[in-house]
């Protein structure tokens, strides 16, 4: 890859995260007054309709045989239908700071499956060095203190974590869509799992009954445009180009942009950790993603 088209990817994957870190800022609007599995609901079938009209624009069609339609199955159920579930009852117990620390853990598990099961792609040095960089930022981008929950609460932890590993293997199995453009596999997946979900929240939560504010209703819209849709697109587009590690390794900057969004809007104090914390997770993300240098003999 040229070092232009690597740059253009890397951009790529800062808004990644800035998408998918704000989802959090989002979520706390709309989940106010929306319940929680509603809310998913409509953040996935959102993003669904939003991919099927970008799939028109694009003149593109959705697969017809039943193989890829079960592998979709899986995906969604990597990267929404089972990880936003389990992390949703695991947050029910966990402080939103050791939360995020767990939650950002999902390259040192595409390591672990990449190391002892696919072996799909090289792990050299420097991305393990560039994953322990990562988790090293995170925790100083939260905050040391929150790691002192550890050891409580050990199911809500093990569910954060279990979440994390299901995002591992989302960046894993999505390899195997070469066959498919990026917006056909986000809209595939985001249909199977509006299929899941809706009929859920209709069964568990009544949405008919609710009255949610202008405030509520708009942040749900980003949530199913922006932080779904769109980064979905963006997702697998990176999942080819960068590979499983790269593109999980957005996950250590999502912290950090939580934290930006908090000094904007809720005027939070920016200490030298949290700065401290940013520099050494980029670093880290450099160290995953920017490419090795060639020897000639």
């Amino acid at each position: 890859m040229h070092t232009s088209n690597r740059l253009a990817e890397l951009l790529l994957l800062g808004l990644l995260a800035l998408l998918w870190g704000s989802s959090y800022f989002f979520t706390k609007i709309a989940v106010a007054e929306i319940p929680p599995i509603t809310l998913i609901a409509l953040r996935v079938f959102g993003a669904a309709i939003f991919l099927m009209i970008v799939m028109r624009l694009r003149a593109e069609s959705l697969p017809r045989d039943r193989r890829t339609w079960r592998m979709l199955l899986v995906q969604a159920f990597f990267n929404s239908i089972g990880a936003w579930t389990i992390l949703a009852w695991g947050q029910q117990f966990v402080g939103a700071g050791l939360a995020s620390v767990l939650n950002s853990t999902s390259p040192i598990f595409v390591i672990l499956m990449t190391a002892f099961v696919t072996r799909h792609e090289g792990l050299g040095g420097r991305k393990l060095l560039g994953a322990a960089f990562g988790m090293i930022g995170v925790v100083l981008i939260v905050g040391v203190d929150v790691l002192g929950g550890l050891g409580e609460q050990v199911a809500g932890q093990v569910a954060c974590l279990l979440g994390a590993a299901l995002y591992a293997g989302a960046a894993i199995y999505g390899k195997r869509f070469g066959h498919l453009s990026a917006v056909t596999t986000a809209a595939g997946t985001m249909i199977w799992a509006s299929a899941v979900l809706v009929p859920a929240a209709l069964v568990l939560e009544r949405p008919w009954t609710l009255s949610p504010s202008f405030a509520a209703i708009t942040a749900t819209f980003v949530l199913s445009v922006f932080c779904t849709g769109l980064a979905l697109l963006i997702y697998f587009r990176l999942v080819r180009t960068l590979g499983s590690m790269g593109v999980a390794s957005q996950s250590y900057l999502r912290a950090g942009v939580g934290v930006i969004l908090g000094m904007v809007f809720l005027g939070e104090t920016f200490t030298f950790p949290i700065a401290l914390g940013l520099v050494i997770a980029v670093a880290g993300v450099a160290l995953i993603n920017l490419p090795q240098r060639s020897t000639k003999s």
